[in-house]
């Protein structure tokens, strides 16, 4: 890119530094970076402030500490400072609750990003990182809250078979279930930013759960224009938003501050990153 160089830097959390950072996308952005001339700064924590002309927040935690925030204000630019919250009771507008007018199948999920799992490699042991398993999704059959693991999303015909115990706990949030899906096939699609620059893909798998393991099929997509408005309305600078067209309507189901990355690279990827990569070059215009 033609613009002089400039220093990066990229705000992680303290426990991050025994962390596997190849796991988050951003790494991969900021070699389009330094390939490009420009100096990046890894910042693990907020005891060492390093002159940078921009800084990116990369805390990995549903709830940014306000530590971090602050840190943050000392740089002239700093991406993602009002994304401080991103729980799916904040974000979510289709939850529900025991006695609502709703006839539909619902899903019950962990109100933190990911199941928690940051919060619990952070607080804990970052080396675990590698050893998790992704998320399931299963029926519930059980008469209990049906969470017996934090990766646990479970799916049940109605509202009021939802049992008693999963509405009692305050880290899980029930919401509509309302999938995109084309006879045996489901859909997600990822609307992926930075700045200027955006990416969106529909990935198709066979479960109603789609993720990395049970994708057949990914394509290029053009995001739709009120997932746009709804990163301006959360003030994202980069991130990733998780949604569906269901009967021709766009479901907002995720924001995710901290992407992940798949570690197996294609051309197309590469070249979706590079895209993503350029939109840093917008905040110095």
């Amino acid at each position: 890119m033609n613009t002089a160089p400039r220093t990066i830097a990229i705000l992680f959390h303290e426990n991050n530094r025994k962390c596997d950072l190849s796991s988050y996308a951003i790494t991969f952005l900021a070699k389009f970076w330094q390939q490009d001339g420009h100096r990046v700064h890894y910042l693990f924590g907020t005891r060492k402030f390093v002159s940078a002309d921009l800084l990116l927040i990369h805390v990995d935690l549903s709830i940014v500490p306000d530590e971090y925030l602050e840190f943050a204000s000392r740089y002239p630019i700093a991406l993602n400072r009002a994304a401080k919250d991103i729980r799916k009771s904040l974000i979510s507008a289709n939850l529900v609750r025991p006695g609502d007018p709703y006839s539909g199948k619902v899903i019950a999920k962990t109100d933190l990003n990911y199941g928690g799992s940051p919060e619990r490699i952070i607080r804990r042991n970052p080396s675990l990182w590698k050893r998790l398993s992704p998320p399931r999704f299963v029926r519930d059959n059980t008469n209990g809250s049906g969470f017996k693991a934090p990766f646990d999303y479970r799916i049940y015909d109605s509202l009021a078979e939802v049992p008693p115990a999963v509405f009692e706990r305050n880290d899980v949030v029930v919401e509509k279930f309302l999938p995109e899906q084309e006879q045996n096939f489901f859909f997600v699609r990822h609307y992926e930013f930075l700045g200027n620059c955006a990416t969106c893909t529909r990935l198709t798998a066979l479960d109603p759960f789609v993720k990395d393991q049970t994708v057949v099929r990914i394509e290029e997509v053009e995001s739709h224009p009120e997932i746009v408005q709804a990163r301006e309305r959360l003030n994202f600078d980069y991130g990733k938003f998780d949604y569906v067209l269901h009967d021709g309507r766009p479901v907002f189901l995720d924001a995710n501050k901290t992407t992940g990355a798949d570690r197996v690279c294609s051309r197309e990827l590469n070249a979706r990153r590079r895209q993503r990569a350029n939109g840093i070059y917008s905040y110095f215009a």
